[in-house]
C-alpha cells in the first residue's frame, strides 16, 4: 500500500490529539525521526538553518524551512497535509518560528532539536515552556497502525532474505569487515535505502554484543554472530542470527540451544497487558525507540507495539550467541516479523 498525504494527515491528527491529552499546546518537531514520521521530510543536510514543523493541538500543522529548501519540502508525500512557509538567509529565522507558537504556550519538542534553535525560540518566547517529546509523550509513536506493521514486516522480510543469501557465502578465510560489506550490499539489494549497522562478530569477538567488524579472519571452528538492519520505506529492520563455521562442539551447541529456548520463551510471554520490562525493546522508524523494554519499565504492552526479542550468552575470550526477531503484540499474542531459520546453521 502506498503512503499518501492521507496517512500523514492521520499521523498529524494523532500527534495533535496526544499533545492535547497531555496538556500541551502542540508539538515542535525538528529534523530527525519525528520529522520523517510526521512530514516525510529530512533536509538534504543537517545544518545551522532552522527547519521546524509545528503541530498545534488545535489548528493547521505548519512547517518552516529555509527558502533554499522549499522545493524539496514541497514534494514530500505529506505536502498536502502541511502548510509550508519559508525564511530567507539574512532574516532572523526565529521571528517566523516563534510566530507559530503561543507566547505563553507549553510545547513538547523533538529530542533532536539543536540547542541553538531551542535557545533561539526561548529568547523570543521567554514565557513559553518546552519539554522533550520522549519524556512528555513517550508513546507518541509506540502503537503502530496496521499499515505501519505491514511496513515493518516488509523490512523484516528483506532482512530474512538477506540472511538466506548470506548463508550461501564463504565465511572461513575472510575478514569480518569484508563479510559486513557483503551484508550491507545484500540489504540494499533487497530494498533497504539505509543500512544502520552490520555486526559480524567471529570467535571471541562474539562475546562483545556491539562488536565493530574488523580485520580478524574468520576461521574454521568459529561461532559467528550476525546482527544487521536498516530502513526500508522509512521503517526499520533488525535481526540477529548465529552461525558456526564447520561442526560445533557439544558445548557450543548446548549454549546455542539455551539461547534459542530463551528467545522462544520470551516470545510466548508477549501479551497485551504484560509489563514492558519482561520482554525487550521497541522498534519503528528508528531502530531503538520507546517504550524501552528494560528493567523498571512497568508500562503495559499494548496491541500494535513492535519490539525486538534478543537474548544472548556472551563468554569472554571464547564466543557469543544471540538470536533476535522483531515481533508485534496483538490481542491474540505475538506475531514474528522475522521468519528466517533460527537453527544453528553450519557454514563453510
Amino acid at each position: 500500500m502506498e503512503i499518501t498525504a492521507r496517512h500523514f494527515a492521520e499521523r498529524l491528527q494523532r500527534g495533535a490529539t496526544h499533545a492535547h491529552a497531555a496538556g500541551f499546546d502542540g508539538l515542535v518537531v525538528a529534523p530527525g525521526p519525528d520529522l520523517a514520521y510526521f512530514a516525510d521530510y529530512l533536509p538534504v543536510a543537517t545544518t545551522e538553518r532552522i527547519t521546524l514543523l509545528v503541530i498545534p493541538a488545535e489548528g493547521e500543522p505548519t512547517m518552516l524551512v529555509p527558502a533554499l529548501e522549499h522545493g524539496g519540502a514541497a514534494e514530500t508525500r505529506a505536502a498536502g497535509a502541511i502548510r509550508l512557509i519559508d525564511w530567507a538567509d539574512g532574516e532572523d529565522e526565529y521571528v517566523p518560528a516563534a510566530a507559530l507558537l503561543r507566547p505563553d504556550g507549553r510545547y513538547a519538542i523533538s529530542d533532536s532539536t539543536w540547542a541553538m534553535h531551542l535557545l533561539g525560540l526561548q529568547e523570543k518566547l521567554p514565557a513559553a515552556r518546552f519539554a522533550a517529546i520522549s519524556t512528555a509523550l513517550p508513546l507518541l509513536r509506540a502503537v503502530k497502525t496496521a499499515d505501519e506493521v505491514d511496513r515493518l514486516a516488509a523490512a523484516g522480510a528483506a532482512a530474512d532474505a538477506t540472511f538466506e543469501d548470506v548463508l550461501r557465502l564463504p565465511f572461513a578465510g575472510r575478514a569480518e569487515r569484508d563479510l559486513a560489506a557483503e551484508l550491507d550490499r545484500l540489504l540494499r539489494e533487497h530494498g533497504h535505502t539505509q543500512v544502520d549497522f552490520t555486526i559480524v562478530a567471529s570467535g571471541p569477538n562474539g562475546a562483545d554484543p556491539h562488536h565493530e567488524p574488523g580485520g580478524r579472519t574468520i576461521a574454521d571452528g568459529d561461532m559467528v554472530v550476525l546482527d544487521f538492519g536498516g530502513l526500508l520505506d522509512g521503517y526499520g529492520s533488525d535481526t540477529t542470527r548465529t552461525v558456526h563455521v564447520g561442526e560445533p562442539t557439544d558445548e557450543e551447541h548446548e549454549v546455542f540451544e539455551v539461547v534459542k529456548r530463551a528467545q522462544q520463551t520470551a516470545f510466548e510471554a508477549v501479551a497485551v497487558g504484560v509489563p514492558c520490562q519482561e520482554i525487550d525493546r521497541a522498534i519503528g522508524v528508528t531502530t531503538h525507540e520507546p517504550p524501552y523494554l528494560v528493567e523498571g519499565e512497568e508500562r503495559p504492552i499494548e496491541a500494535g507495539m513492535c519490539f525486538s526479542i534478543e537474548p544472548g550468552i556472551y563468554l569472554p575470550g571464547r564466543f557469543g550467541v544471540r538470536i533476535e526477531d522483531i515481533v508485534v503484540a496483538a490481542e491474540d499474542g505475538a506475531h514474528r516479523l522475522n521468519n528466517s531459520s533460527r537453527e544453528l546453521h553450519i557454514v563453510g
